[in-house]
């Protein structure tokens, strides 16, 4: 093998290629965020509903009875 056949990596071939690569990790990473923004959501509402039902199953479990007597 020749020096001319293999050419000399340069700094700006090391920053051009971090630079493409780090443009990837950026748009990897916000399509990641609003994938994860919206499980969040969802998950947070579920637990409200779930939430919700058990109390209400629970209030007519245990319904309080209120006498009102006239003196």
């Amino acid at each position: 093998m020749s020096p001319q056949n293999n050419p000399r990596i340069t700094r700006d071939d090391i920053e051009s290629r971090f630079r493409e690569i780090q443009g990837d990790v950026i748009a990897a990473e916000d399509e990641a965020r609003t994938s994860l923004a919206s499980v969040v959501v969802v998950a947070g509402v579920v637990i409200v509903v779930i939430a919700f039902a058990l109390g209400s199953r629970r209030g007519r479990k245990r319904r309080t009875v209120v006498e009102v007597r006239r003196f």
